[in-house]
């Protein structure tokens, strides 16, 4: 069982709050925001939610919204596609507002790498969406150079950031971060909303885990050493079962 967001519990509705808050407060201080996102499905996911902040007036029409991931925009048209085609997958509010609820219009696409040097070259506020997600590479660390400097902009992770990763240092409050070969001052706000995240809470596990036959031993994986023994002992007080963290490389042998 995964356990990355065992010590953790997700409030949507604040976090979709802080979401929309921190782009107000950035936009009304002349700022851009940047939000680095993995290229299949955070992308979108972050598109669905700036387009109702499109609809309620939070994000203003004048503000572009970029898109600077290749890979991302591939996906995107996959996307467009399943809406064109009514997909059974899709959830009924998804398919009641069509390609615009992925589309935060006015939104410009990056494809190319004189589009995305045009982005960074750009003033005044606006919203970059690029990858990668944890801001480990991609065309994303041109624009975190660009606009941590400067305090009117703002960064929002949205999503779970491995440790060692440029995302999580932003997390943990850096004061500087390292790109292209030198050390980049972080002056701009930096907001994590993780309820993006694909992976459920420790809360959201122990209910799946509920409804589940007891097994011999639930081994606790894909989790942060901290975050694996919350939800171990969580599993033992809540539900009586026997739960591991194994050591990292260790085997098991499942009978």
């Amino acid at each position: 069982m995964e356990s990355t967001y065992g010590d953790r519990s997700h409030d949507s509705a604040t976090a979709q709050r802080e979401f929309g808050a921190v782009i107000s407060r950035a936009l009304s201080r002349g700022g851009t925001v940047v939000i680095p996102a993995f290229a299949i499905d955070r992308t979108e996911v972050v598109l669905h939610e700036l387009a109702g902040l499109r609809r309620d007036g939070t994000l203003p029409r004048h503000v572009p919204v970029y898109v600077d991931s290749p890979m991302a925009l591939a996906a995107l048209d996959v996307y467009r596609e399943a809406l064109r085609s009514h997909s059974p997958e899709l959830r009924p509010e998804a398919l009641a507002q069509g390609e615009a609820a992925i589309s935060p219009d006015p939104f410009l696409a990056a494809r190319s790498v004189q589009e995305s040097i045009d982005i960074n070259n750009s003033t005044g506020p606006a919203v970059i969406v690029s990858s990668a997600g944890m801001a480990t590479g991609g065309r994303v660390l041109h624009h975190l150079h660009r606009i941590l400097p400067d305090p009117r902009n703002a960064v929002v992770i949205v999503g779970f950031a491995a440790a060692g990763t440029r995302a999580r240092d932003l997390v943990d409050g850096a004061r500087t971060l390292k790109m292209f070969g030198e050390y980049v001052p972080v002056r701009a706000e930096v907001a994590d909303v993780p309820h993006f995240s694909a992976h459920a809470d420790a809360g959201q596990i122990i209910d799946w885990l509920r409804n589940a036959p007891a097994p011999h031993t639930t081994y606790l994986v894909h989790g942060e050493e901290s975050a694996a023994e919350t939800l171990r002992d969580r599993i033992d007080r809540e539900l009586g079962w026997t739960a591991v963290v194994p050591r990292s490389g260790e085997g098991v042998l499942v009978r």
